[in-house]
């Protein structure tokens, strides 16, 4: 009966209230989900969504987005039959042509934003669940870059919706797609995609806290990746000097700064979001031109040796070198990424030969000790030495230079 009214009703009026008690019943009651699939208004659904009414689209796009879950619903179908990517592709290209419309004035319609992101949400799920529809929205792209780029939103935070809607609609699309390369860098701005992603970046920095970063700013570095991967060689070299840490940052340990670089290193080694250090690592090494060495000269061997270990790298050779990312006239440190002539000297007295000596033995007795229990099962660097014959005995009566 509610379907009827919702889908056969010859008043607007009706059908919309219908639609929104469908809609309310699907999101709290998830059986009810497949019992609608079942009824087969696939092509009425479909058919609906193509209303140039923010009502219709919003509701209806939330019907199919709540269908996606513990269903059976065929997107295969849905696309193929239905035409729902022409659909979605028609709503946000309307979408992009109102906001364009605005200028520099925020819509203030309440139902436009909310079919904006509902949209949005319906098209990041059809093209998770049918991978291989995907190309069915690459004309897609142009218009979520047009909102994202030229679009102006009231959010309180830098990735509310429909902002983070936009970003993540760009994880799944088709961005390598050469139809869509002069939407992604134009001619004129080729930089103006890739600086909006950058800027919201920045500001997301300072804005979440660390129990929010996971889920909301992950996407965001996902994208600014996404983009670098394609990009023309000028867009890249902007990407890498926004992102990665410069002279100023070596002036400390790497990652200490207030840099947005620095705040990037810092959460690659975040304990309580993986996803994002992960992504954040992943967005590094394809700074690096997923070079083990650049990799290691960029962020300093330190940060870059769990991901180096995680993925079976061997270890550069310059991850021991001291001017990595230096110069032969300002050498940094390889580990920590600091200018050498920038790091603090030790305070006390320099040791003694005889503290050398009992560090050295004690140092020996622990290897030995992890050897026997089975931690290690490394050679002690000492006993190398005797063995390889570079070990020399001095006589008792030796005094050093």
């Amino acid at each position: 009966m509610l379907t009827r009214h919702a889908f056969n009703s010859p008043s607007s009026t009706t059908s919309r209230n219908a639609l929104r008690v469908l809609c309310n019943a699907l999101l709290l009651k998830s059986e009810t989900r497949q019992m609608f699939v079942n009824l087969g208004y696939e092509a009425k659904v479909c058919n609906k969504l193509k209303s140039d009414n923010r009502d219709d689209e919003f509701l209806i796009s939330r019907i199919l987005f709540l269908t996606t879950y513990g269903t059976n619903t065929n997107l295969v179908d849905l696309i193929d039959k239905h035409h729902l990517a022409d659909a979605i592709n028609k709503n946000l290209e309307r979408h992009a042509k109102r906001r364009t419309a605005a200028g520099s004035v925020p819509i203030t319609d309440l139902m436009e934003n909310m079919a904006l992101s509902e949209t949005l949400k319906l098209l990041f799920n059809v093209t998770h669940y049918c991978k291989d529809r995907i190309s069915s929205f690459t004309p897609a792209i142009p218009p979520v870059i047009t909102m994202l780029c030229k679009g102006v939103f009231q959010t309180a935070k830098p990735l509310d919706l429909p902002i983070s809607a936009l970003v993540n609609a760009l994880l799944n699309l088709e961005i390598g797609s050469k139809d869509v390369r002069s939407s992604l860098y134009p001619h004129d701005e080729p930089n103006v995609l890739a600086d909006r992603l950058i800027d919201l970046l920045t500001r997301s920095s300072k804005t979440y806290s660390n129990d929010e970063l996971e889920t909301t700013v992950t996407p965001l570095i996902g994208a600014i990746r996404a983009i670098h991967e394609y990009a023309p060689t000028d867009v890249k070299e902007s990407i890498r000097t926004k992102l990665l840490p410069k002279e100023a940052d070596r002036t400390q340990v790497l990652g200490r700064s207030g840099s947005l670089p620095s705040w990037l290193l810092r959460n690659s080694t975040n304990p309580i979001t993986p996803q994002l250090r992960e992504t954040i690592s992943n967005l590094f090494f394809d700074l690096s031109d997923k070079d083990a060495s650049t990799f290691v000269e960029n962020v300093g061997y330190g940060f870059a040796s769990g991901f180096l270990f995680s993925r079976g790298l061997p270890v550069p050779q310059n991850a021991s070198e001291a001017n990595a990312r230096g110069t032969p006239n300002r050498p940094v440190n390889p580990i920590t990424g600091q200018f050498l002539d920038m790091e603090r000297q030790p305070e006390g007295p320099e040791m003694t030969e005889e503290e050398r000596e009992r560090e050295a033995e004690r140092l020996f007795v622990l290897f030995e000790r992890l050897n026997a229990n089975g931690v290690i099962s490394a050679e002690h660097p000492m006993r190398t030495a005797v063995q390889e014959g570079r070990f020399e005995e001095l006589p008792d009566d030796y005094e050093s230079d």
